[in-house]
């Protein structure tokens, strides 16, 4: 656009080469186009020539009384002054509604002298097209939506954003010699990524979608743009798509542990615990090395009853890290709970000797869980649970002395 600006200024100053017969519409052209113009006063008059004359033509030059203006900011900076790019943005926002008005008036399909369905004005879409590729080359509303995006207006700056990126795919611009002025290049694609950007933080969710849709599967930002994605689907509380999303990154990601720590959480979370541990099986198998991996699976495998497979897994996890506190109270907690079970059992045998035998291999249990956690409270000597634990099984065994100094210290917790 602002290559054009010289000679444009140079239009702004004659106003006789346009003719017009609604005199609204003249009136309008005369007040933008007059050596001081004065655009409220032409849009005024170009609000009562819609009224009266609701044409393609009359909303061309609606579009006009905007695209006069901007250009005048345009002039004003290109002369040294300052352009107001809040007044120039909005402006030409304004002149791009109206001409898709103009272009969906001028498509209307009306009968010509032989009767035949032909357009109401065939020459307006190749005027509108000339004047939006001018606006996409010049990237005016790339630059009102960064403005926008500066002054924190999120959904203003999504809709710049977005017109821009549409020009393109716009009917009027389908012509081939057009295409090939608007190539589809990273530039392009970067403009779509900052739209998407824009409608996150608007909280546009449904238009956030729209367009991370179509960049998921690209190279540009690939692993982000699907992060946003899947964030946007939980936002709308779309499940499938969510976990749809995650599952299409881990196979297009394997190198991303990210989408595949969220998936194993949402099947955690949703009480699917065998399918969280096929999955902690991919993730072990990516990153042997990750012991909190290992940990996580002890814990599903524990809930499963898969008690010797849980104690691998904190082995595991210890192996890795010695210092995993958790860990070796997962070790202790596989044989309580396997004890607490035994007990269980013996409550239900009537007969004396048994129940005594019962008991004995139930205390037997017991006392194998004790070491881990005592371990894990040396390890982590400020875990409240793992002081609990130790409290009654010093109770159990008239540990009294442990009992007490354990009592104490939970005291002072």
């Amino acid at each position: 656009m602002r290559k054009h600006l010289i000679l444009a200024a140079l239009v702004l100053i004659s106003a006789g080469c346009f003719a017009q017969k609604n005199p609204a519409t003249k009136k309008a052209k005369s007040y933008m186009m007059s050596e001081t113009p004065d655009f409220n006063a032409a849009r005024a008059s170009i609000l009562e020539a819609l009224d009266q004359e609701p044409t393609a033509e009359t909303y061309y030059w609606a579009g006009m009384v905007g695209y006069k203006e901007a250009m005048r900011e345009n002039y004003n900076q290109m002369m040294g002054g300052a352009a107001n790019i809040a007044v120039e943005g909005a402006a030409v926002e304004e002149s791009y509604e109206y001409w898709l008005k103009a272009d969906e008036l001028a498509q209307v399909l009306v009968p010509n002298k032989k009767g035949v369905m032909v357009p109401t004005d065939p020459k307006m879409r190749g005027k509108l097209a000339k004047m939006m590729l001018e606006y996409y080359k010049g990237q005016e509303l790339i630059k009102y939506g960064v403005h926008l995006n500066e002054s924190r207006d999120y959904a203003g700056a999504y809709k710049a954003f977005k017109k821009h990126i549409d020009i393109p795919e716009l009917a009027m611009m389908q012509d081939g010699k057009l295409q090939k002025e608007m190539p589809r290049d990273t530039t392009y694609t970067q403009y779509k990524y900052y739209a998407a950007i824009f409608a996150i933080q608007a909280e546009m969710h449904h238009e956030a979608i729209e367009l991370l849709e179509q960049l998921k599967d690209g190279e540009y930002e690939a692993i982000s743009t699907n992060q946003f994605l899947y964030q946007e689907y939980v936002n709308v509380k779309d499940t499938v798509k969510f976990v749809e999303t995650l599952q299409n990154a881990i196979a297009r990601f394997p190198q991303e542990p990210w989408f595949l720590q969220n998936l194993i959480n949402y099947y955690i979370f949703s009480g699917q615990e065998q399918t969280a541990i096929n999955y902690l099986a991919t993730a072990i198998e990516r990153e042997p090395n990750v012991a909190q991996y290992h940990l996580i699976k002890g814990n599903l495998d524990e809930n499963q009853g898969n008690y010797e497979e849980a104690l691998k897994d904190f082995d595991n996890a210890l192996a890795l890290d010695p210092k995993m506190a958790d860990a070796m109270a997962g070790k202790g907690r596989v044989y309580y709970n396997q004890a607490v079970k035994l007990n269980e059992a013996a409550a239900m045998i009537s007969d004396n000797k048994e129940y005594k035998k019962a008991l004995d291999e139930m205390n037997a249990v017991f006392k194998k869980s004790l070491p881990f956690f005592e371990k894990a409270h040396e390890m982590a000597p400020e875990e409240r649970s793992y002081l609990q634990t130790l409290k009654g099984l010093y109770y159990r065994f008239d540990m009294n002395a442990e009992y007490e100094a354990v009592s104490e210290k939970l005291n002072n917790l």
